[in-house]
């Protein structure tokens, strides 16, 4: 679909839609306000937009890129003066290069000039401890890296919310738990806040001085005092979401899964509106009569939300939502460019380097046992960094799903076919973290596999490396998904007894994503950066071809 017509329908809707006030009676014009709000979430520093494309009922269209977005965004605000823009969380961390290399303060730079008004913190958000979550949000340089531009970075212009984290010294929140918006004499109260299990997904040595509470209950407890202040118009923006069974539609919401939906269900009916995230996914659903909606991520897509307020209750009296696809075409916003255009030329030279070739696409997407090709490909390239006797003597290698952040094309946009460079692989793998190999006996490997399953809704299927296979269960027990008979080396069947050297990347050895038996290995052994260790295996083994043979079986 063609900017021109995307265009052409944001001005008929504009013209068209019940929410409009221009096209309302005259009663009812004077009896209610209409705002509109924008939803972004999960931006993850994609300021020229991913490689990837939005399917559109069959159509698949590139789309994003910061400019693209803030031009959107500034098209819309011509036309209703009441918006305000909001963020359901992770608008940095696991960023592309052009972000990451200067601590995503590109990314918060992009987004002032885009017109964000307020930002729920994410589990992102955290990536790198609080400490750096403040500076970012305030200002002020690197205390080790210094100024990456020519004047000190200014921080965040928007507002940072985060009613579900808590000082463990007094209880207080790190940002504000809520924000109030007045639109010609009517009140909007934004609640922002982000998933309890941070604390699983981020390094927990950056956030040992905070704590993580139930979702529902800091937005009741914010909608209380959002109340008591005369407010009844309430947005929330949640850094949760869930998962429709079909996305082939931005707005689709069919069969929706996932923890929103029991969170909006314990939350005071006060709330009108969640603004959700954090699965990646685009929806517009009605769940227990409230409106929820997602952006996709990457910036791909915005959420546009209509608001009719009543004067006198100061309630929502009627809500609607509508997913746009943010196309590459038309005009870029100049000012958000100018951002872009001050990094690009800095990270280029980088960004650019060949690392070595692939035959063809190499992608993430799992398979019915729970394995992809690419994650087969990490760990595999983990094994290989650390199996040396000097360098850990690795006998297998395990690479958490959650760190791998796209697929690796053959023919990416712009990029030469099979050629493979360094910002693809820093796209992939983003978080900079350490190998660390460390010495399991065969029971705290079975513990360590069973421990995917700590959370039922959503299994964390760890990628293999060669040489180790096993199966899984679908129908039995959390605890007793994996026979230790199928778990085999090489061949040969795991000795519960016997102890066994194993790689996985410092995030997860820490205990991250809930694989707290790792914290007891022994003997640990730091080695390369995960990324580094990427570079040289495609420096070692190009033309590299996608690892097929399964290694993970799953049995009803």
């Amino acid at each position: 679909m063609k900017r021109s017509l995307l265009f052409a329908a944001l001005l008929t809707a504009c013209s068209a839609s019940p929410q409009v006030a221009d096209e309302l009676p005259k009663a009812q014009e004077s009896e209610s306000v209409h705002v509109k709000v924008i939803g972004v979430n999960d931006f993850h520093g994609h300021l020229e937009g991913p490689s990837g494309k939005v399917k559109i009922d069959g159509e698949a269209i590139e789309a994003g890129g910061a400019a693209y977005l803030a031009q959107r965004i500034s098209d819309i605000k011509k036309f209703h003066p009441n918006t305000v823009v909001v963020g359901a969380g992770d608008m940095i961390g696991a960023s592309p290069l052009i972000s990451a290399l200067f601590q995503d303060e590109p990314a918060i730079e992009a987004l002032n000039e885009a017109g964000m008004d307020i930002n729920a913190v994410g589990n992102h958000e955290f990536d790198e401890g609080v400490e750096e979550l403040m500076r970012i949000a305030k200002g002020g340089c690197h205390p080790t890296h210094g100024c990456f531009a020519e004047s000190e970075y200014g921080g965040a212009k928007f507002e940072m919310l985060a009613a579900n984290v808590t000082w463990k010294s007094d209880g207080k929140t790190i940002f504000p738990a809520y924000s109030i918006r007045e639109f010609e004499g009517v009140k909007v109260g934004f609640i922002g806040l982000t998933l309890e299990g941070t604390p699983s997904i981020v390094d927990p040595s950056g956030i040992k001085d905070v704590d993580f509470g139930d979702e529902a209950e800091a937005i009741n407890k914010a909608t209380e005092e959002l109340k008591a202040a005369g407010v009844k118009a309430i947005v929330v923006l949640i850094h949760e979401g869930g998962r429709p069974a079909a996305t082939d539609h931005p707005d689709d919401c069919t069969e929706i899964s996932g923890p929103i939906l029991e969170i909006v269900k314990n939350t005071d009916k006060e709330v009108d509106v969640f603004v959700t995230g954090h699965t990646h996914q685009p929806y517009i659903c009605t769940i227990d009569d409230r409106l929820v909606t997602s952006a996709k991520s990457y910036g791909q897509v915005i959420s546009e939300i209509d608001l009719q307020v009543d004067r006198k209750t100061q309630d929502v009296v009627s809500k609607t939502a509508r997913n746009i696809i943010i196309d590459r075409t038309g005009e870029e916003h100049a000012a958000t460019l100018a951002v872009v255009e001050k990094y690009r030329p800095i990270v280029e030279p980088m960004a650019n380097r060949p690392i070595g070739q692939v035959t063809a696409d190499v992608l993430r997407t799992t398979d019915e046992n729970g394995e992809s090709p690419l994650g087969r490909l990490i760990a595999d390239v983990q094994l290989d960094a650390t199996s040396s006797t000097d360098l850990g003597g690795a006998q297998i290698a395990f690479m958490n799903p959650g760190g791998i952040r796209a697929d690796l094309l053959h023919a990416p946009e712009g990029g030469v076919p099979g050629e493979v460079t360094f910002a693809q692989a820093h796209t992939i793998q983003p978080f900079s973290n350490s190998l660390i190999t460390m010495t399991l006996s065969g029971k705290q490997l079975h513990q360590l596999l069973e421990q995917q399953w700590l959370d039922q809704s959503r299994p964390r299927l760890l990628q293999v490396s060669k040489g180790f296979e096993y199966t899984w269960s679908e129908s039995a027990a959390a605890g007793s998904k994996v026979d230790p008979k199928t778990m085999k080396l090489n061949g040969k069947v795991i000795d519960p007894a016997a102890n066994y050297r194993v790689t996985v990347n410092s995030f997860i050895a820490v205990g991250g994503d809930g694989f707290t038996v790792l914290v007891d290995g022994t003997d640990q052994l730091g080695g390369p950066i995960d990324l580094d260790a990427f570079v040289s295996y495609f420096g070692k083994k190009s033309p590299v071809e996608p690892p097929t043979k399964k290694r993970i079986t799953r049995k009803p």
